[in-house]
């Protein structure tokens, strides 16, 4: 049966009413900075919804100006009605607006791209980005998520997680990992761990051959982790000592906008100024 089909066998109109929200919500996260183009079949396919319905969903935000057709292929994209509703929570998001700073200064440093993450509970969102000056690089798209267990920025997340929260996001495959079993759960809750004692993340052509990663923990007042500072960067650019610099270079950028932020990381209040030499 469909999403659609059951929500239609509900006597509930309060429920029928939450489904379709949740139908059209379900439909809005179909697109990505990967495939920003979309038709109505591939979207129907996608969210378990009759072509009918995902047309009469697209036709309303059409009028509301959230997604538009590309005029050539007759697809739809999002469109920038969806910057007025998000426009006001980005304006107020303090994390956002305390890190631009930094992260011009990050991106002059380095050379490559950083960004601003932050973690919905199953997956790393990018709320801020400074595109790297090169002109091969590799980007972070705001509003871009991330599930990957091998990303840097999921890494920073989960390594404060509870050892069975983990396990259940990667079992649930709501993080995802090619070829999970119980060994690679162990060595993954390991990897975890060497976040935490380094103090910054490490993704090394593991989860695309082509680009490096490496990503480091924003703490608030209470010490808990509220975002963290990425830094992606084409592979061929960057040496294993490379990684070391930018690793380190990523932890001093996220301790300052902690500093910033009137935060502090757990336990000692110094360790982050020395978390990249860890």
């Amino acid at each position: 049966m469909s999403q659609e089909e059951s929500t239609d066998s509900n006597g509930s109109g309060d429920t029928k009413g939450t489904s379709v929200i949740v139908n059209a919500i379900a439909v809005l996260r179909t697109f990505s900075a990967d495939e920003p183009l979309l038709g109505v079949t591939e979207i129907a396919n996608r969210v378990g919804l009759h072509k009918s319905t995902v047309s009469r969903i697209l036709a309303t935000f059409e009028q509301e100006h959230l997604v538009e057709r590309d005029p050539e292929t007759r697809r739809f994209r999002l469109g920038l009605g969806l910057i007025a509703i998000a426009g006001p929570l980005l304006a107020e998001l303090e994390e956002r607006r305390v890190a631009y700073p930094v992260l011009r200064e990050l991106t002059e440093q380095t050379g490559e791209t950083s960004a601003l993450m932050v973690w919905n509970g199953t997956e790393s969102m990018c709320v801020e980005q400074i595109a790297s000056h090169h002109q091969i690089k590799h980007s972070t798209p705001l509003g871009a998520r991330y599930q990957d267990a091998m990303s840097a920025s999921v890494q920073v997340f989960l390594s404060t997680e509870p050892a069975e929260r983990v396990r259940a996001l990667l079992r649930s495959g709501a993080i995802t990992y090619p070829g999970l079993d119980d060994a690679s759960l162990d060595g993954y809750q390991i990897k975890l761990g060497d976040v935490t004692r380094r103090g910054w993340a490490i993704n090394y052509g593991e989860s695309s051959i082509d680009e490096v990663g490496v990503a480091a923990p924003v703490y608030d007042h209470r010490g808990d982790i509220v975002a963290s500072v990425l830094i992606p960067a084409p592979r061929f650019r960057v040496s294993r000592e490379r990684l070391q610099s930018l690793g380190e270079a990523c932890a001093a950028a996220a301790h300052r906008v902690t500093t910033r932020l009137g935060g502090r990381p757990p336990g000692n209040p110094e360790r982050a100024g020395d978390s990249g030499n860890s």
